[in-house]
């Protein structure tokens, strides 16, 4: 009889994690960028501003996708995926409650639904980093 051995890999699920923030981030940053003067009308920031976020999550987008697709993932740039985006998720509620920037009411809603996205990334990515490194 022949015996099949799997070795789990333990980056997998972090892997996972940090692929899917890298797509989502990546899809935000080409929708900002690509319908600025719409979405500016939609959620209320300008659309300069959504132009440089734009450019920024697709660069963090891409950062984020090497990242998850290199053979030795760093934990030194896990941490700092992870607390990048603890940063955006707390940037973002504070921009809503304290008035920051002039959201419309789907402004502040998507701003808030983009903070849970972010902040569960985050928590799926320490998961990940804790299964890895274990």
């Amino acid at each position: 009889m022949t015996h099949l051995t799997v070795t789990a890999d333990p980056t997998r699920f972090l892997r996972l994690a940090l692929a899917s923030d890298a797509v989502v981030t990546g899809v935000n940053g080409l929708v900002y960028l690509a319908a600025a003067p719409l979405a500016a009308d939609l959620l209320g920031p300008g659309a300069t501003l959504l132009r440089g976020l734009g450019i920024f999550l697709l660069l963090y987008g891409a950062a984020v996708g090497f990242l998850a697709g290199r053979r030795e993932i760093g934990q030194a740039a896990t941490r700092a995926v992870i607390g990048l985006n603890i940063a955006w998720t707390l940037g973002s509620v504070a921009a809503v409650v304290f008035g920051l920037l002039e959201f419309t009411t789907i402004g502040a809603v998507w701003a808030i639904a983009q903070a849970l996205t972010v902040g569960a990334f985050a928590e799926l990515q320490i998961m990940g980093l804790r299964k890895a490194t274990r």
